[in-house]
Protein backbone atom coordinates (compact mmCIF):
# COMPACT_ATOMS: atom_id res chain seq x y z
CA UNK A 1 0.00 0.00 0.00
CA UNK A 2 1.08 3.58 -0.99
CA UNK A 3 1.04 6.18 1.57
CA UNK A 4 1.49 9.99 0.49
CA UNK A 5 3.35 11.17 2.92
CA UNK A 6 6.53 12.93 2.91
CA UNK A 7 8.66 14.70 5.28
CA UNK A 8 10.27 18.13 4.13
CA UNK A 9 12.34 20.32 6.65
CA UNK A 10 10.93 18.73 9.37
CA UNK A 11 7.63 19.01 8.11
CA UNK A 12 5.20 16.06 7.24
CA UNK A 13 3.29 17.05 3.83
CA UNK A 14 1.05 15.24 1.39
CA UNK A 15 2.41 14.18 -2.00
CA UNK A 16 1.31 11.78 -4.84
CA UNK A 17 4.76 9.77 -4.69
CA UNK A 18 4.32 9.30 -0.90
CA UNK A 19 6.18 6.27 0.83
CA UNK A 20 6.04 3.14 -0.14
CA UNK A 21 5.75 1.46 3.17
CA UNK A 22 4.58 2.15 6.84
CA UNK A 23 4.62 -0.20 9.62
CA UNK A 24 1.72 -0.94 11.79
CA UNK A 25 2.82 -0.74 15.06
CA UNK A 26 2.08 -1.32 18.65
CA UNK A 27 4.15 0.76 20.89
CA UNK A 28 3.55 -1.16 24.24
CA UNK A 29 4.76 -4.69 22.03
CA UNK A 30 8.31 -3.74 23.21
CA UNK A 31 11.31 -1.27 22.01
CA UNK A 32 10.07 0.36 18.73
CA UNK A 33 12.82 -0.29 16.75
CA UNK A 34 11.95 -4.16 17.05
CA UNK A 35 8.46 -3.34 16.26
CA UNK A 36 9.61 -2.10 13.08
CA UNK A 37 11.99 -4.22 12.12
CA UNK A 38 9.38 -7.31 12.94
CA UNK A 39 6.80 -5.55 11.03
CA UNK A 40 8.96 -5.65 8.10
CA UNK A 41 9.80 -8.77 8.24
CA UNK A 42 5.96 -9.82 8.42
CA UNK A 43 5.05 -8.11 5.20
CA UNK A 44 7.95 -9.07 3.60
CA UNK A 45 7.18 -12.51 4.49
CA UNK A 46 3.44 -12.36 3.61
CA UNK A 47 4.75 -10.63 0.10
CA UNK A 48 2.77 -7.07 0.97
CA UNK A 49 6.71 -6.19 0.22
CA UNK A 50 8.09 -7.52 -2.83
CA UNK A 51 11.96 -7.75 -3.81
CA UNK A 52 13.19 -4.86 -4.66
CA UNK A 53 10.72 -2.67 -3.42
CA UNK A 54 12.51 1.07 -2.25
CA UNK A 55 11.82 1.78 1.18
CA UNK A 56 10.84 5.33 2.53
CA UNK A 57 14.34 7.49 3.38
CA UNK A 58 14.68 7.01 7.19
CA UNK A 59 13.79 10.50 8.25
CA UNK A 60 10.56 10.39 6.22
CA UNK A 61 8.92 7.43 8.24
CA UNK A 62 10.63 8.55 11.36
CA UNK A 63 7.96 12.06 10.47
CA UNK A 64 5.64 10.07 9.47
CA UNK A 65 5.47 7.95 12.73
CA UNK A 66 6.44 10.64 14.71
CA UNK A 67 9.56 8.75 16.51
CA UNK A 68 13.21 9.85 16.60
CA UNK A 69 15.02 9.40 13.35
CA UNK A 70 17.60 7.52 15.58
CA UNK A 71 14.58 4.50 16.45
CA UNK A 72 14.22 4.33 12.66
CA UNK A 73 17.89 3.80 12.02
CA UNK A 74 18.34 1.31 14.35
CA UNK A 75 15.10 -0.53 13.34
CA UNK A 76 17.18 -0.71 9.55
CA UNK A 77 20.33 -1.57 11.20
CA UNK A 78 18.38 -4.68 12.98
CA UNK A 79 16.84 -5.61 9.55
CA UNK A 80 19.95 -5.39 7.22
CA UNK A 81 21.47 -7.74 10.35
CA UNK A 82 18.46 -10.10 9.66
CA UNK A 83 18.89 -10.20 5.86
CA UNK A 84 16.11 -8.30 5.01
CA UNK A 85 17.29 -5.49 3.05
CA UNK A 86 20.26 -3.81 2.26
CA UNK A 87 21.32 -0.54 0.77
CA UNK A 88 22.32 0.76 -2.40
CA UNK A 89 25.18 3.53 -2.64
CA UNK A 90 23.17 6.85 -3.42
CA UNK A 91 19.95 4.76 -4.61
CA UNK A 92 18.56 3.76 -1.00
CA UNK A 93 17.45 0.92 1.16
CA UNK A 94 15.40 -1.83 -0.91
CA UNK A 95 14.18 -5.09 0.24
CA UNK A 96 16.34 -8.12 -0.22
CA UNK A 97 15.23 -10.47 -3.18
CA UNK A 98 13.04 -13.50 -0.38
CA UNK A 99 14.51 -17.28 -0.43
CA UNK A 100 11.88 -19.51 -2.29
CA UNK A 101 10.15 -21.95 0.37
CA UNK A 102 8.58 -25.06 -1.54
CA UNK A 103 8.04 -26.83 1.67
CA UNK A 104 8.52 -30.35 2.17
CA UNK A 105 8.19 -31.92 -1.23
CA UNK A 106 5.01 -34.46 -1.27
CA UNK A 107 7.00 -36.77 -2.98
CA UNK A 108 4.49 -36.77 -6.44
CA UNK A 109 1.51 -37.01 -3.62
CA UNK A 110 3.12 -39.23 -0.92
CA UNK A 111 3.07 -38.23 2.47
CA UNK A 112 5.99 -39.62 4.13
CA UNK A 113 4.47 -39.95 8.17
CA UNK A 114 7.82 -42.53 8.17
CA UNK A 115 9.84 -39.59 8.74
CA UNK A 116 9.77 -38.29 12.06
CA UNK A 117 10.32 -34.36 11.28
CA UNK A 118 9.51 -31.66 13.76
CA UNK A 119 6.51 -30.17 12.05
CA UNK A 120 6.65 -26.53 9.86
CA UNK A 121 5.39 -23.95 11.85
CA UNK A 122 3.54 -20.65 10.21
CA UNK A 123 5.60 -17.81 12.08
CA UNK A 124 6.98 -15.23 9.18
CA UNK A 125 8.37 -13.32 11.93
CA UNK A 126 10.48 -16.25 13.22
CA UNK A 127 11.45 -17.49 9.84
CA UNK A 128 12.60 -14.18 8.89
CA UNK A 129 14.58 -14.00 12.15
CA UNK A 130 15.82 -17.47 11.39
CA UNK A 131 17.34 -16.68 8.26
CA UNK A 132 18.51 -13.11 9.43
CA UNK A 133 20.65 -15.07 12.01
CA UNK A 134 22.44 -16.94 9.53
CA UNK A 135 22.95 -13.90 6.90
CA UNK A 136 24.07 -11.87 10.36
CA UNK A 137 27.12 -14.19 10.01
CA UNK A 138 28.96 -12.69 6.79
CA UNK A 139 29.88 -9.59 9.22
CA UNK A 140 29.86 -10.78 12.28
CA UNK A 141 32.50 -14.01 11.15
CA UNK A 142 33.31 -12.98 8.22
CA UNK A 143 35.46 -15.21 5.92
CA UNK A 144 37.47 -17.33 8.47
CA UNK A 145 33.99 -19.20 8.68
CA UNK A 146 34.20 -20.26 5.48
CA UNK A 147 37.57 -20.75 4.69
CA UNK A 148 39.05 -22.55 7.73
CA UNK A 149 39.17 -25.57 9.64
CA UNK A 150 38.29 -25.32 13.15
CA UNK A 151 38.99 -27.55 16.22
CA UNK A 152 37.74 -30.95 15.94
CA UNK A 153 35.18 -31.01 19.12
CA UNK A 154 34.06 -27.65 18.33
CA UNK A 155 35.38 -23.53 18.92
CA UNK A 156 34.87 -22.33 22.89
CA UNK A 157 32.30 -20.35 21.65
CA UNK A 158 30.16 -23.47 19.95
CA UNK A 159 31.19 -25.56 22.90
CA UNK A 160 29.69 -22.38 25.28
CA UNK A 161 26.45 -21.86 23.43
CA UNK A 162 25.82 -26.01 24.32
CA UNK A 163 26.28 -25.96 27.32
CA UNK A 164 24.24 -22.97 27.32
CA UNK A 165 21.72 -24.74 25.05
CA UNK A 166 21.51 -27.78 27.94
CA UNK A 167 21.43 -25.90 30.93
CA UNK A 168 17.49 -26.04 31.08
CA UNK A 169 17.72 -29.91 31.25
CA UNK A 170 21.93 -30.60 33.27
CA UNK A 171 22.16 -27.94 34.76
CA UNK A 172 25.26 -26.11 34.76
CA UNK A 173 27.98 -28.14 32.58
CA UNK A 174 31.74 -27.03 31.94
CA UNK A 175 32.04 -26.44 28.33
CA UNK A 176 35.11 -28.34 28.08
CA UNK A 177 33.05 -31.34 28.53
CA UNK A 178 30.68 -30.27 25.54
CA UNK A 179 31.62 -31.49 21.94
CA UNK A 180 30.26 -30.23 19.08
CA UNK A 181 29.53 -33.27 16.85
CA UNK A 182 28.32 -33.94 13.28
CA UNK A 183 24.80 -34.39 13.86
CA UNK A 184 23.45 -37.35 16.53
CA UNK A 185 24.50 -40.05 14.31
CA UNK A 186 27.98 -38.65 13.88
CA UNK A 187 28.35 -38.84 18.20
CA UNK A 188 26.80 -42.31 18.33
CA UNK A 189 29.60 -43.21 16.20
CA UNK A 190 32.52 -42.28 17.90
CA UNK A 191 31.22 -43.07 21.27
CA UNK A 192 30.19 -46.72 20.22
CA UNK A 193 33.23 -47.08 18.58
CA UNK A 194 35.31 -45.87 21.47
CA UNK A 195 33.34 -47.75 23.73
CA UNK A 196 33.04 -51.28 22.03
CA UNK A 197 34.85 -52.76 19.36
CA UNK A 198 34.28 -56.05 17.21
CA UNK A 199 32.40 -59.09 18.91
CA UNK A 200 31.47 -56.65 22.10
CA UNK A 201 27.61 -56.59 22.68
CA UNK A 202 26.22 -52.95 24.16
CA UNK A 203 22.76 -53.07 25.67
CA UNK A 204 19.33 -51.49 23.82
CA UNK A 205 16.02 -50.91 24.09
CA UNK A 206 14.26 -54.04 22.76
CA UNK A 207 12.42 -51.29 20.42
CA UNK A 208 15.35 -48.78 19.45
CA UNK A 209 16.81 -46.48 16.96
CA UNK A 210 17.31 -47.76 13.79
CA UNK A 211 20.78 -45.79 13.33
CA UNK A 212 22.06 -47.25 15.83
CA UNK A 213 21.33 -50.88 14.60
CA UNK A 214 23.02 -49.37 11.45
CA UNK A 215 26.42 -48.45 13.07
CA UNK A 216 26.87 -50.85 15.22
CA UNK A 217 26.47 -53.60 12.49
CA UNK A 218 28.92 -51.56 10.67
CA UNK A 219 31.01 -51.88 13.38
CA UNK A 220 30.37 -55.42 13.88
CA UNK A 221 28.84 -55.26 17.57
CA UNK A 222 26.37 -57.37 18.74
CA UNK A 223 23.24 -56.34 21.03
CA UNK A 224 21.61 -58.10 23.89
CA UNK A 225 18.10 -56.54 23.83
CA UNK A 226 16.42 -55.09 26.54
CA UNK A 227 12.22 -55.46 27.38
CA UNK A 228 10.47 -52.86 27.58
CA UNK A 229 6.98 -51.67 28.29
CA UNK A 230 4.48 -48.38 28.21
CA UNK A 231 7.08 -47.03 30.64
CA UNK A 232 10.08 -47.47 28.98
CA UNK A 233 12.75 -49.65 29.49
CA UNK A 234 12.63 -52.37 32.82
CA UNK A 235 15.32 -52.07 35.16
CA UNK A 236 15.04 -55.65 35.69
CA UNK A 237 15.78 -56.76 32.02
CA UNK A 238 18.73 -54.54 32.21
CA UNK A 239 20.18 -56.50 35.21
CA UNK A 240 19.88 -59.71 33.65
CA UNK A 241 21.27 -58.46 30.31
CA UNK A 242 24.18 -57.37 32.36
CA UNK A 243 24.77 -60.19 34.23
CA UNK A 244 23.92 -62.89 30.90
CA UNK A 245 25.68 -60.49 28.43
CA UNK A 246 28.61 -58.51 30.45
CA UNK A 247 27.78 -55.32 27.88
CA UNK A 248 30.39 -52.49 27.22
CA UNK A 249 27.64 -50.15 27.46
CA UNK A 250 24.08 -49.26 27.44
CA UNK A 251 22.51 -47.53 24.94
CA UNK A 252 18.80 -45.86 25.79
CA UNK A 253 16.74 -43.09 25.08
CA UNK A 254 14.33 -42.50 28.20
CA UNK A 255 12.69 -39.21 27.19
CA UNK A 256 10.17 -39.16 24.52
CA UNK A 257 11.41 -42.86 23.71
CA UNK A 258 11.74 -43.52 19.55
CA UNK A 259 9.59 -44.98 18.56
CA UNK A 260 6.89 -45.60 21.54
CA UNK A 261 7.27 -42.06 23.17
CA UNK A 262 7.46 -43.92 26.70
CA UNK A 263 9.32 -41.43 29.50
CA UNK A 264 11.34 -43.46 32.11
CA UNK A 265 9.99 -42.26 35.86
CA UNK A 266 12.58 -40.96 38.09
CA UNK A 267 12.51 -43.84 39.67
CA UNK A 268 13.37 -46.42 36.92
CA UNK A 269 16.08 -43.93 35.66
CA UNK A 270 17.80 -43.86 39.09
CA UNK A 271 17.24 -47.89 38.99
CA UNK A 272 19.00 -48.03 36.17
CA UNK A 273 21.91 -45.40 37.04
CA UNK A 274 22.52 -47.93 39.78
CA UNK A 275 22.52 -51.24 38.11
CA UNK A 276 25.05 -49.80 35.33
CA UNK A 277 26.99 -48.76 38.22
CA UNK A 278 26.95 -51.98 40.10
CA UNK A 279 28.05 -53.74 36.61
CA UNK A 280 30.84 -51.42 35.71
CA UNK A 281 28.51 -50.10 32.48
CA UNK A 282 28.48 -46.96 30.88
CA UNK A 283 25.54 -45.36 29.46
CA UNK A 284 24.82 -43.67 25.89
CA UNK A 285 21.94 -41.11 26.37
CA UNK A 286 20.52 -40.29 23.56
CA UNK A 287 17.95 -37.38 24.61
CA UNK A 288 17.03 -36.44 20.50
CA UNK A 289 13.23 -35.22 22.59
CA UNK A 290 14.40 -34.34 25.71
CA UNK A 291 13.80 -30.48 24.77
CA UNK A 292 10.11 -30.83 24.22
CA UNK A 293 8.76 -31.51 27.58
CA UNK A 294 8.08 -28.38 29.53
CA UNK A 295 8.66 -29.92 32.64
CA UNK A 296 11.16 -32.61 31.79
CA UNK A 297 12.61 -35.69 34.29
CA UNK A 298 16.09 -34.96 34.73
CA UNK A 299 18.42 -36.84 31.84
CA UNK A 300 20.53 -40.00 33.40
CA UNK A 301 23.40 -37.47 33.01
CA UNK A 302 22.15 -35.30 35.50
CA UNK A 303 21.86 -38.12 37.81
CA UNK A 304 25.85 -39.71 36.72
CA UNK A 305 27.50 -37.26 34.93
CA UNK A 306 30.94 -38.96 35.58
CA UNK A 307 29.09 -42.37 33.99
CA UNK A 308 26.90 -41.07 30.99
CA UNK A 309 28.10 -40.25 27.55
CA UNK A 310 25.26 -37.73 26.47
CA UNK A 311 23.66 -36.91 23.24
CA UNK A 312 21.42 -34.19 22.59
CA UNK A 313 21.09 -33.64 18.91
CA UNK A 314 19.52 -30.48 17.18
CA UNK A 315 17.17 -32.14 14.68
CA UNK A 316 14.27 -33.06 16.65
CA UNK A 317 13.92 -29.39 18.45
CA UNK A 318 15.67 -26.71 16.13
CA UNK A 319 16.12 -27.88 13.09
CA UNK A 320 16.81 -31.39 10.97
CA UNK A 321 19.33 -28.81 8.24
CA UNK A 322 22.04 -27.83 10.91
CA UNK A 323 23.59 -31.69 11.46
CA UNK A 324 24.87 -30.85 14.55
CA UNK A 325 24.48 -32.45 18.11
CA UNK A 326 26.22 -31.62 21.35
CA UNK A 327 27.96 -34.69 23.09
CA UNK A 328 28.20 -34.43 26.74
CA UNK A 329 31.32 -36.56 28.09
CA UNK A 330 32.17 -37.34 31.69
CA UNK A 331 35.97 -36.48 31.98
CA UNK A 332 38.87 -34.70 30.05
CA UNK A 333 39.89 -38.47 29.35
CA UNK A 334 37.37 -39.34 27.56
CA UNK A 335 37.29 -35.51 25.53
CA UNK A 336 40.87 -36.54 24.59
CA UNK A 337 39.29 -40.06 23.11
CA UNK A 338 36.34 -38.71 21.74
CA UNK A 339 37.90 -36.14 19.86
CA UNK A 340 40.16 -38.54 18.15
CA UNK A 341 37.17 -40.62 17.55
CA UNK A 342 35.57 -38.02 15.49
CA UNK A 343 38.63 -36.72 13.71
CA UNK A 344 39.05 -40.55 12.54
CA UNK A 345 35.06 -40.86 11.52
CA UNK A 346 33.87 -37.58 10.10
CA UNK A 347 37.01 -34.96 10.46
CA UNK A 348 34.66 -32.49 12.22
CA UNK A 349 31.11 -30.74 12.69
CA UNK A 350 30.23 -28.45 9.90
CA UNK A 351 31.73 -24.82 11.06
CA UNK A 352 28.92 -22.89 9.67
CA UNK A 353 26.26 -24.95 10.74
CA UNK A 354 27.96 -24.62 14.31
CA UNK A 355 27.80 -21.39 13.78
CA UNK A 356 24.31 -21.01 13.14
CA UNK A 357 23.42 -22.96 16.07
CA UNK A 358 25.27 -20.84 18.00
CA UNK A 359 23.87 -17.83 17.14
CA UNK A 360 20.43 -18.63 17.47
CA UNK A 361 21.17 -20.10 20.84
CA UNK A 362 22.90 -17.00 21.66
CA UNK A 363 20.41 -14.36 20.48
CA UNK A 364 17.36 -16.44 21.19
CA UNK A 365 15.96 -18.02 18.16
CA UNK A 366 16.52 -21.37 19.20
CA UNK A 367 14.43 -20.84 22.39
CA UNK A 368 11.53 -19.13 19.73
CA UNK A 369 11.55 -21.66 17.72
CA UNK A 370 11.53 -24.74 19.97
CA UNK A 371 8.36 -22.68 21.48
CA UNK A 372 6.78 -22.60 18.28
CA UNK A 373 8.01 -26.30 17.53
CA UNK A 374 6.11 -27.57 20.88
CA UNK A 375 3.17 -25.51 20.18
CA UNK A 376 2.36 -27.04 16.94
CA UNK A 377 3.01 -30.43 17.91
CA UNK A 378 0.49 -29.57 20.69
CA UNK A 379 -1.78 -29.28 17.50
CA UNK A 380 -1.17 -31.76 15.79
CA UNK A 381 -1.41 -34.06 18.66
CA UNK A 382 -5.50 -32.48 19.00
CA UNK A 383 -5.57 -33.92 15.77
CA UNK A 384 -4.71 -37.03 15.94
CA UNK A 385 -6.72 -37.96 19.73
CA UNK A 386 -9.50 -37.02 17.45
CA UNK A 387 -9.41 -39.36 14.66
CA UNK A 388 -7.27 -42.23 15.73
CA UNK A 389 -8.66 -44.87 17.97
CA UNK A 390 -7.18 -44.17 21.83
CA UNK A 391 -7.24 -47.90 22.60
CA UNK A 392 -4.59 -48.53 19.69
CA UNK A 393 -1.99 -45.70 20.41
CA UNK A 394 0.71 -44.62 22.41
CA UNK A 395 1.73 -41.55 22.34
CA UNK A 396 2.63 -37.93 24.57
CA UNK A 397 1.17 -34.69 24.01
CA UNK A 398 4.38 -33.13 23.86
CA UNK A 399 6.02 -35.58 21.05
CA UNK A 400 5.28 -35.27 17.23
CA UNK A 401 5.32 -39.07 16.71
CA UNK A 402 3.29 -41.88 17.98
CA UNK A 403 2.65 -45.95 17.81
CA UNK A 404 0.10 -47.36 16.44
CA UNK A 405 -0.78 -51.04 17.23
CA UNK A 406 -2.84 -53.04 14.54
CA UNK A 407 -5.93 -54.81 14.98
CA UNK A 408 -6.48 -58.47 14.89
CA UNK A 409 -6.46 -59.78 11.31
CA UNK A 410 -3.69 -57.03 9.92
CA UNK A 411 -0.30 -57.87 9.72
CA UNK A 412 1.83 -54.39 9.43
CA UNK A 413 3.17 -55.68 6.21
CA UNK A 414 -0.26 -55.75 4.78
CA UNK A 415 -1.20 -52.64 6.36
CA UNK A 416 2.26 -50.76 4.85
CA UNK A 417 1.21 -52.00 1.80
CA UNK A 418 -2.01 -50.85 1.68
CA UNK A 419 -1.72 -47.21 2.83
CA UNK A 420 0.85 -46.72 0.32
CA UNK A 421 -1.33 -47.54 -2.23
CA UNK A 422 -3.48 -44.62 -1.21
CA UNK A 423 -0.25 -42.18 -0.84
CA UNK A 424 0.57 -42.29 2.63
CA UNK A 425 4.03 -43.96 4.01
CA UNK A 426 4.44 -45.25 7.29
CA UNK A 427 7.68 -46.91 8.94
CA UNK A 428 6.78 -50.58 10.58
CA UNK A 429 7.98 -52.22 13.73
CA UNK A 430 11.12 -54.15 12.04
CA UNK A 431 13.19 -51.22 11.62
CA UNK A 432 13.15 -50.53 15.34
CA UNK A 433 12.82 -54.39 16.69
CA UNK A 434 16.07 -56.04 17.78
CA UNK A 435 13.79 -59.18 17.53
CA UNK A 436 10.55 -60.42 17.17
CA UNK A 437 9.02 -57.69 15.98
CA UNK A 438 5.16 -56.50 17.00
CA UNK A 439 2.47 -55.77 14.69
CA UNK A 440 2.59 -51.99 15.62
CA UNK A 441 3.61 -49.34 12.91
CA UNK A 442 4.90 -45.59 13.84
CA UNK A 443 3.32 -42.51 12.57
CA UNK A 444 5.57 -39.14 12.12
CA UNK A 445 3.25 -35.98 12.85
CA UNK A 446 5.52 -33.37 11.74
CA UNK A 447 6.12 -34.83 8.05
CA UNK A 448 2.69 -34.01 6.98
CA UNK A 449 3.25 -29.85 5.51
CA UNK A 450 -0.15 -28.68 6.75
CA UNK A 451 -2.40 -29.48 9.52
CA UNK A 452 -4.75 -30.61 6.84
CA UNK A 453 -2.77 -32.60 5.21
CA UNK A 454 -2.29 -34.72 8.79
CA UNK A 455 -5.96 -34.80 9.05
CA UNK A 456 -6.36 -36.36 5.39
CA UNK A 457 -3.76 -39.25 6.01
CA UNK A 458 -4.89 -39.97 9.58
CA UNK A 459 -8.74 -40.43 8.33
CA UNK A 460 -7.77 -42.75 5.84
CA UNK A 461 -5.45 -44.28 8.67
CA UNK A 462 -8.38 -44.57 10.90
CA UNK A 463 -11.11 -45.84 8.26
CA UNK A 464 -8.32 -48.74 7.32
CA UNK A 465 -8.24 -49.71 10.51
CA UNK A 466 -11.93 -50.74 11.28
CA UNK A 467 -11.60 -52.46 7.78
CA UNK A 468 -10.71 -56.23 7.80
CA UNK A 469 -7.70 -57.24 5.63
CA UNK A 470 -10.07 -59.54 3.16
CA UNK A 471 -12.07 -56.63 2.42
CA UNK A 472 -9.64 -54.24 0.91
CA UNK A 473 -7.57 -56.60 -0.71
CA UNK A 474 -8.26 -57.79 -4.58
CA UNK A 475 -6.21 -59.93 -6.16
CA UNK A 476 -6.81 -61.54 -9.52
Amino acid sequence: MQYPYIVENGMLLMDKAGLSWVPALSREAGPLYLAIADALAADIAAGGLKEGTRLPPQRALAGVLGIDFTTVSRAYNEARTRGLIEGRVGQGTYVKARRKNGGRSSGGGLVDMSMNLPPLFDDPKLIARMWGGIDALEDERGLDLLMRYQAVGGSLPDKTAGAAWLRPRLGEVAAERVLVCPGAQGALLATVSMLAARGDVICAEALTYPGLRSLAAHLGIGFAAVAVDEQGLLPEAFEAACVKHRPKALYCNPTLHNPTTATLSLKRREAVVAIARRHGVAIIEDDAYGALPTNPAPPLAALAPDLVYYVAGLAKCLSPALRIAYLVVPDAVSSVRLEGAIRATAGMASPLSAAVATRWVEDGTADAVLAAIRAEAGRRQRIAAEILPADRVLTNPEAFHLWLTLPAGWTRGEFTARLRTAGISIVTSDAFALANPPEAVRLGLGAAETRHELERSLAVIADLLVQSPAAVNFVV
